[in-house]
């Protein structure tokens, strides 16, 4: 792991998703920049200490001379955003899998070279859209892909919260929150850069559309940043779709919420994050159908991330961890001579990452010029 030592948020959630399974064990770290708190992260995580280091430099270095039985297997990448390109940069060029925060890298250069080192190196790279393996996220992708809900017209996703607004007006902007607000370690987007992604994936994810055009309003509500706090998105997705991305973290009393409508012609589908272990299907005649998780009529797909039974919930942390135990099932699968099967393959890769770098920049660049803009992301061009 490269990054996650005391005061992160996201490096510890890698972690227990990592050790959810049992398939995955943390054997080395550069947790920070500051020796003495990475060395300090490597005890508290029971480490060799001949295995924490001061740089990620110095762990790709030392890593890749270990023997294969000793190195490696791959580097989860859990630092700020600025940091995620060159670290990966530097993993693919040495030869190792990753794992990697979204959003991926800061700008679409960044996100085309990491997809052309990726296929160049023919290495695993899974991007962290935590969202995407909930179970009845992927029971709703194949709702769509059966044609339960007919031709797809609409898709509206939201994504609110206030945490920071809430965190400027009682003035306890921590330091995990202050980064997010410097456009020098975030980028050039915070709330776009941050949720907005998320709702991108996720609408991806379920109905599978490429964007062709966005259209973007962006506020700046807080003093002391020019990064947008706020957006409204109008897209056109492949196949004459419509869609709305709507996104905020200055939403007052929000905590975190996250939902997606899909409409067909057929019929609609609703899921909220803070119900995940439901998913609303509604049809023009009859009341509206409730999917629930771990049920006998639920696709193979949601089965199979699925681990407790109904009404013991599964949440945030599992879904990290179907992500990382699809990731560590197809490495094991590749290294042992195999093909890995369709479901392990299911995970956010790294062109899902690039596609979220270039809907935060056409985004930025739609509400700087006020005009509707292409969104030119292409998967096959690598």
């Amino acid at each position: 792991m490269i990054g996650g030592a005391a005061g992160s948020f996201i490096g510890p959630v890698h972690r227990m998703a990592a050790a959810l399974e049992g398939k995955i064990e943390l054997v080395c770290g550069a947790f920070s920049s500051i020796p003495a708190k990475s060395y300090k992260m490597g005890k508290e995580l029971f480490l060799d200490d001949d295995r924490v280091y001061i740089s990620y430099e110095e762990m790709i270095e030392k890593e890749r001379k270990l023997p294969s039985e000793k190195r490696v297997d791959f580097i989860s990448i859990v630092t700020p955003n600025y940091l995620h390109y060159p670290i990966a940069k530097t993993c693919l060029e040495a030869g190792f899998n990753i794992v990697c925060d979204k959003p991926l890298v800061n700008t679409i250069e960044e996100a085309d070279e990491l997809c052309r080192l990726t296929k160049k190196q023919n290495v695993l790279f899974a991007v962290t859209y935590c969202f995407s393996a909930y179970p009845l996220v992927k029971q709703a992708r194949e709702l769509v892909r059966k044609g339960i809900l007919g031709n797809i017209q609409k898709i509206i996703v939201e994504y609110s919260t206030g945490w920071l607004l809430k965190a400027v007006e009682v003035n306890k902007m921590t330091q995990k929150d202050i980064w997010r607000m410097v456009p020098a370690k975030v980028g050039n987007s915070l709330c776009i850069g941050d949720i907005g992604v998320h709702a991108e994936n996720l609408a991806y994810t379920i109905v599978g559309l490429e964007m062709e055009k966005l259209n973007a309003v962006t506020n700046s509500y807080i003093k002391g940043t020019r990064l947008d706090d706020e957006a409204n998105i109008l897209v056109k997705y492949q196949n004459g779709v419509r869609g709305i991305i709507i996104c905020s973290v200055v939403a007052v009393g929000e905590t975190e919420n996250l939902v997606i409508r899909v409409y067909g012609n057929k019929a609609s589908l609703e899921w909220h994050e803070n119900f995940p272990e439901q998913l609303i299907l509604k049809e023009p005649n009859g009341p509206e159908k409730i999917y629930k998780r771990d049920a006998d009529y639920l696709e193979p797909i949601a089965k199979y991330n699925t681990r407790f039974p109904v009404g013991l919930p599964e949440g945030y942390v599992e879904a990290f961890a179907n992500i990382y135990s699809n990731f560590a099932n197809t490495l094991m699968a590749r290294e042992s001579g195999r093909d890995p099967s369709e479901f392990d393959l299911d995970f956010p890769n790294v062109f899902d990452g690039a596609r979220g770098v270039y809907f935060i920049s056409c985004a930025l660049e739609s509400a700087k010029s006020n005009q509707w803009v292409n969104m030119e992301f292409d998967p096959f061009k690598y």
